[in-house]
């Protein structure tokens, strides 16, 4: 077994800090996010990205680091229900940033298995990013049509999971 390289720990660990942190600003934006479909659109963007940062942790800890945290995200209330559009739209960019900055580095990464592990992340972050987008148009299907005649209940629940 080699030796992993003193920059490869400390690369993933940033990585995971800024996805991180960009996760903890979707779940503030979901809070404000009161159409249905957008914010089911949030809640699956939230999912993929734990599984992301699943995975960050688990090759932080094989490294011999521990991930680090970050403070929950604030986001400013957008005002009157609806009107969460402005927000969802620096979401976009913000998903936008966090793959310019890290696409370039990732042919530095020499573990191969880290490498492909970092695309897919930053694949499905650009998927996200297209996502945010299509709400911040108006495209309510973002994530396809509702099956005939079924509705949306009495909308966005105010917890994330129920039991």
């Amino acid at each position: 077994m080699t030796t992993p390289s003193p920059d490869l720990l400390g690369t993933l660990k940033e990585l995971h800090r800024d996805k991180l942190t960009l996760r903890e600003r979707h779940v503030a934006v979901a809070r404000h996010v009161d159409h249905y479909d957008f914010n089911n659109t949030y809640q699956y963007a939230i999912n993929r990205e734990d599984v992301h940062l699943a995975w960050l942790e688990t090759a932080i800890r094989e490294l011999g680091g521990t991930p680090d945290e970050v403070p929950a995200a604030q986001v400013p209330s957008p005002g009157k229900a609806g009107a969460f559009t402005g927000l969802v739209q620096e979401d976009a960019r913000g998903a936008e940033a966090l793959v310019a900055k890290w696409r370039p580095r990732v042919d530095g990464l020499a573990n191969i298995r880290h490498a492909k592990m970092v695309k897919v992340i930053l694949g499905e972050t650009l998927e996200h990013q297209r996502f945010f987008a299509q709400i911040g148009q108006g495209n309510e299907l973002v994530l396809g049509r509702r099956m005939p005649g079924a509705g949306t209940g009495n909308g966005v629940m105010g917890v994330r999971w129920v039991e």
